[in-house]
Parts: C-alpha cells; sequence; structure tokens
C-alpha cells in the first residue's frame, strides 16, 4: 500500500501541477488526464508528452522512450504500400506486434493468416523499421510514395509542429518519431504515443523485466461525440498511466535489492527506561502530536528499553525522546537519534522546538 501510494501521489500531484480537475472514474489500475477542447493544434498535445516525461523521471524507473506516431501517417502509409482498406485494422493489429517479434514473423502473420500480398508487406516493411528523431519527420516528407498522401502529409505536419514544441519544453531527446507504432484502437484520429522503459543491461541474478509499455496516450476527436446524443464533436488528447505495471515494476526492484519500505511514517518515539513513568510519556506524547509530530509509544506501563529502541529501529523511527528519574530532576529530555546512537539533553520546556529543528534539517 505505501508503495502504491507513493506512485498515485507522484501522479497526482504531477497531474495538480497542470490543472487538472479531479474526476470520479473507476479506473484503479491507469491513472488518466485529458484535454478536451477545441485549441491549436499540438499545443495539447505536447503537454501530455511532458507530463509523461515528467511522471516517468520522478519514479526513477531508469531510461525511458517515448515512441511518437500519427493515425493518419499510419493510414496514409498502408494506402501508399497498397493495402486494401478493409484490411487495415488486421494489419495495423499485426505492426503492433513489432514491440515483441520480429519483422519477419510479423510479416508472416501479415501474408500467411492475413492474405496480404507478399510485395505489399515489404512495402510496409521499408517504412516500420524506420525510428528517429524530427530528422525522420523531414526525410518522410520527401518520401516519393508517402508525399503523396495527403492524410499522411498532415500528420507529418503536425508532427514537426509537435517537435518543435517538445525541443521548447526540454524533452525531444525522449522522443522517437517511430512508423511501427499503430496502436490499433479505432478511436485515435492524430497523434499517438507510447512509453517503454529501456531495459538496462541486468545486474547479477536479476531476472530481465520486459514489461512493455508503462504509459500510452493519443488525440482522440471523434470519440466524445458518440456519446453525445446530438453528436457534438468534442477534440480530446490525453494519457493513461500504467499504475499497476509500475507498481509490479518497483516492487520486483525492491525484491531483488532487498529494500524495505517504512510502512508508517512515525517521526519520534516516547521511551522511558525506568518504570512508573507511563504519565510523563503520555504528557509528552500529546505535546508532539500537538505541534504535528508523528510520535508513538509502547502501550505499555513498563516497557523494557531494549525492547523501546528495537522497535524504533526495526520500523525506522528517525528519533526518540527519553525521559527517566534523571531527566525528571534535571528538568530535561534526552534526544536519541536512532542511526547514530548519539544522545543530547535538552531543557523540557525547548524540547518540541529542538525536534522541530532536527526533522525540517532531515
Amino acid at each position: 500500500m505505501v508503495v502504491r501510494e507513493k506512485i498515485l501521489d507522484l501522479v497526482i500531484s504531477c497531474f495538480k501541477r497542470h490543472g487538472a480537475k479531479g474526476m470520479d472514474t473507476p479506473a484503479f489500475e491507469l491513472k488518466d488526464f485529458d484535454i478536451a477542447g477545441q485549441f491549436d493544434p499540438m499545443i495539447p498535445d505536447a503537454e501530455c508528452l511532458k507530463i509523461m516525461c515528467e511522471i516517468l523521471s520522478g519514479l526513477q524507473l531508469g531510461d525511458f522512450l517515448i515512441k511518437v506516431n500519427d493515425r493518419r501517417i499510419v493510414d496514409g502509409m498502408f494506402a501508399v504500400c497498397g493495402v486494401p482498406e478493409s484490411k487495415f485494422r488486421a494489419i495495423c493489429s499485426s505492426i503492433d506486434k513489432l514491440d515483441k517479434m520480429a519483422w519477419k514473423d510479423v510479416r508472416h502473420e501479415m501474408v500467411v493468416k492475413k492474405g496480404l500480398a507478399p510485395e505489399v508487406a515489404d512495402r510496409i516493411g521499408d517504412y516500420v523499421q524506420c525510428h528517429g528523431g524530427v530528422s525522420l519527420v523531414e526525410q518522410m516528407f520527401q518520401d516519393p510514395r508517402l508525399s503523396q498522401n495527403k492524410q499522411a502529409l498532415e500528420g507529418l505536419g503536425d508532427l514537426k509542429l509537435l517537435f518543435e514544441y517538445l525541443t521548447l519544453f526540454g524533452i525531444a531527446d525522449k522522443i522517437s518519431f517511430d512508423l511501427s507504432l499503430a496502436r490499433g484502437l479505432d478511436y485515435y484520429t492524430g497523434v499517438i504515443y507510447e512509453a517503454v522503459l529501456l531495459q538496462t543491461p541486468t545486474q547479477a541474478g536479476e531476472e530481465p523485466l520486459n514489461v512493455g509499455s508503462v504509459a500510452a496516450g493519443g488525440r482522440y476527436d471523434g470519440l466524445v461525440g458518440m456519446f453525445d446524443p446530438k453528436g457534438h464533436k468534442v477534440p480530446c488528447v490525453g494519457l493513461s498511466i500504467g499504475v499497476e505495471r509500475i507498481f509490479y515494476i518497483v516492487e520486483q526492484r525492491m525484491k531483488t535489492k532487498g529494500e524495505k519500505v517504512r510502512t508508517t511514517e512515525t517521526q519520534v518515539f516516547v521511551a522511558t527506561p525506568q518504570k512508573n513513568f507511563l504519565q510523563e510519556r503520555l504528557k509528552l506524547i500529546a505535546e508532539l502530536w500537538d505541534s504535528g509530530i508523528k510520535a508513538e509509544m509502547l502501550y505499555k506501563n513498563n516497557p523494557k528499553l531494549l525492547t523501546q529502541l528495537h522497535y524504533c529501529e526495526s520500523t525506522g523511527i528517525p528519533l526518540v525522546v527519553i525521559i527517566g528519574e534523571q531527566e525528571l530532576k534535571e528538568g530535561v529530555i534526552k534526544i536519541r537519534s536512532v542511526a547514530s546512537r548519539e544522545e543530547v539533553a535538552i531543557k523540557r520546556e525547548n524540547f518540541v522546538a529542538e525536534i522541530q529543528k532536527r526533522l525540517s534539517e532531515s
């Protein structure tokens, strides 16, 4: 729960930083961000990609790449290669498998299972094995076949503009124009994108994690209109973060490294080395709580000091305040750092301020 909460907090705070309003959606596995409305081209689309970059960088999952294409380029490419329109969707879903299968296997599926002419499949192969930056967009403008298709040209024009904005946002190096990205969902109408984690060479003993896409999205200008009784078109662009998949990756990595997660946020533990100090401990802990400090103590009248210190070490509580006969007599409280085991005596009336100071420094 703690790990999941951290991931969700990071995602949601990023959405809020970009002006999101919350909506009640039942999807727990995905966290969506959508921009709806008529705006100038590619400005909201660029912001969606910026959000993806911020979240994936913030989660520290390692190196990632966002593949970008445009549905109009995909359809234009099929048309100029000679794919019959009735086979567009079937071929689209084959191409979507290129991130998991080799081109020769995808080609085999298209020709043998889906009945595509081999020379058409080869023409597609020339395109879908291309990926690069804005220079590839420029190159495709000059492509003798693709440049003859009006739809594809519109898509390329938008991608060129998109790359300008991505450069201004400082994220162009994380984006790859990838002609194999097809995202075979019918409702996409323009830009489409998908974020993948780049495999780092696995450490000894680590299983290679092939998790595929961790975030995806695109422009879907026709979808909302389908649900509107009057059929009003509402242009939309959005993204989904695959929270469950990310959670799985983080969990696996923690297991491999043997990392422990603190399940509580307690900052201070109130302890005593002697018997009959429950009342003093209750007074101290109330002062801490009233000052907004996260504090705990053992629910025992006379706990052993060692038991109390062990508890702090096992739960990761950083500070202990100790009250005993000596401290009571001198009007002080001992503050102990759990990590270094150093102790200092602080005047009773100053102890809350001292703790706040230490917590703000840590």
